[in-house]
């Protein structure tokens, strides 16, 4: 077992996981520490250090609302359980598990971006523990990076310091994590010409902004992207262009009392912290001309995002949505603006004659299952050469709440970790989460999640995800594959968001 490895900066000691057969590494730092003068500026290169480093324990979180306080939460209950976790400015390390027993090994690695709506969240939640995908013969990366308006601040000032990297701080800590992780895997026994990178929910999102960026090519050979693609006809959810956010920046340093990025970057972390929670503002990705040239859908279209194999899927009880109107006339205004000249055919497929109510619940959809078949038709459209591999995740999932599939429900079952959860897991829930950390693993090493079970039979067998063929495979009480066409108002708002 590899349990101290030499990397770019100096040795670093593991600590064998639950299964010995499995070393892991965590608080590796990765970059120098975002903090006074580097507050707000790119990922800067971590500093030598002499003799051997323990990376026994996570590293301090991100900079965030402190987690765990809200019982009324349902992530809060799931995974946010610690108020007392560590948590610093200092926060650009990650975490690895490795199986191999030599640098020679060339073992697939995955790197993984964390979900939070890019406010919140860390690498130390027990839903993450890479062990179950390392005994699969996986080398698993998990990176923190900086969040909230530590992470994506967009303020004039940036753009006049360093046009080059002036906003998307987080994710180019992702970006600076995954490069590091090219330079150093193989210390680890990992292949750096067989990277996958992936995410749930904001670190799904955050695995398209990575695969947005023509500097990743030839970092990433596939991608999994898990509830991390919205498309929301009816609501601007989270979508703001550089200018609204360029104010907000403006406003934010009002509010804290400030003018000048100096004197923002002398103040303490947590008096930002604080001041941030109070202010109540999203920060997130935006096109800033260098990193992320235009939006994800647009270069979708142009053919320029990284064509890699993608696996992609949602739940099914999540991010529902449907007309905003809050009476018919307002509901007929509002297909007029969303559909213009087809206003009427929306209004007779969601039975409008019938009340508001009627329309809006013939109307409901999935915004994750129609952001994901509006990717797969656009990147199909534009050529790309690699396949699209869809699920659909709604298993029974225990509890005196009843919950349904629930947003990052998933997360126990692909990293097959739910023996740490609080909820009754029984028996059927423990074969779904192994067949479903074994079609992951099979995706990570060869870009087709098709392979045996753990018994050696041959596991249900996926198919690409066409327009002519819509293949899902469902993860209900077992893998089930099927072909999956579009309702008529998904269909609907496929044609005239896309195929129009």
């Amino acid at each position: 077992m590899l349990k101290a490895v030499k990397t770019e900066n100096g040795l670093v000691r593991g600590i064998p996981a639950a299964d010995p057969r499995v070393i892991s590494f965590k608080g590796i730092p990765f970059a120098a520490p975002p903090t006074g003068d580097l507050r707000w500026r790119a990922p800067q290169p971590a500093a030598d250090w002499d003799g051997v480093r323990d990376c026994l324990e996570f590293a301090p979180i991100s900079m965030q609302s402190i987690p765990g306080l809200d019982e009324t939460n349902i992530y809060t209950r799931e995974w946010n359980v610690d108020p007392s976790i560590p948590m610093n400015e200092d926060c650009l390390y990650l975490n690895v598990w490795t199986p191999a027993v030599s640098t020679e090994d060339k073992l697939p690695v995955y790197v993984w971006y964390f979900g939070g709506g890019l406010q919140w969240g860390n690498p130390a939640e027990m839903e993450f523990d890479g062990e179950r995908l390392a005994r699969r013969g996986i080398v698993v990366v998990t990176v923190n990076y900086r969040l909230n308006v530590f992470g994506f601040l967009t303020h004039p000032q940036l753009w006049e310091e360093n046009p080059e990297a002036p906003a998307n701080f987080g994710n180019l800590d992702q970006q600076y994590g995954l490069f590091w992780t090219k330079r150093n895997i193989a210390a680890f026994g990992g292949d750096p010409d067989n990277i996958t990178i992936g995410g749930q929910s904001a670190g799904g999102g955050s695995v398209l902004a990575q695969l947005n960026c023509q500097g990743n090519q030839g970092y990433i050979q596939k991608a999994i992207v898990e509830s991390g693609i919205f498309y929301d006809p009816f609501q601007d959810r989270m979508r703001f262009t550089k200018e609204e956010l360029l104010e907000q920046g403006k406003r934010f340093f009002a509010f804290l009392g400030v003018e000048t990025l100096e004197e923002a970057r002398a103040l303490p972390a947590e008096f930002i912290r604080d001041k941030n929670n109070a202010f109540g503002a999203f920060w997130g990705t935006i096109p800033d001309g260098v990193y992320q040239t235009d939006t994800y859908w647009n270069n979708m279209k142009a053919g320029k995002l990284l064509d890699v194999p993608i696996m992609t899927g949602f739940t099914n009880n999540e991010f529902f949505t449907a007309p905003q109107a809050e009476d018919p006339d307002a509901l007929k205004k509002e297909a007029e603006e969303k559909f213009g000249d087809r206003a009427q055919e929306y209004l007779d497929l969601v039975h409008a004659e019938n009340g508001l109510e009627a329309a809006k619940e013939n109307g409901l959809v999935s915004s994750v299952e129609l952001g994901i078949r509006r990717m797969c038709s656009l990147l199909e459209k534009a050529g790309a050469k690699q396949p699209c591999y869809v699920y659909e995740f709604g298993p029974e999932i225990p509890g005196e709440d009843n919950p349904g599939a629930f947003h990052s429900s998933d997360l126990w079952f692909f990293f097959e970790t739910l023996a740490k959860c609080w909820r009754p897991f029984t028996g059927k829930h423990y074969d779904l989460a192994r067949q479903m950390c074994n079609y992951w693993a099979e995706f990570m090493k060869k870009g087709d999640p098709n392979g045996a079970d753990a018994d050696g039979t041959p596991m249900e067998k996926w198919e690409a995800f066409l327009e002519e063929k819509p293949a899902v495979m469902t993860f209900f009480d077992s893998p089930r594959a099927q072909v999956k066409p579009e309702d008529e108002v998904t269909a609907f708002l496929m044609d005239v968001t896309t195929r129009g």
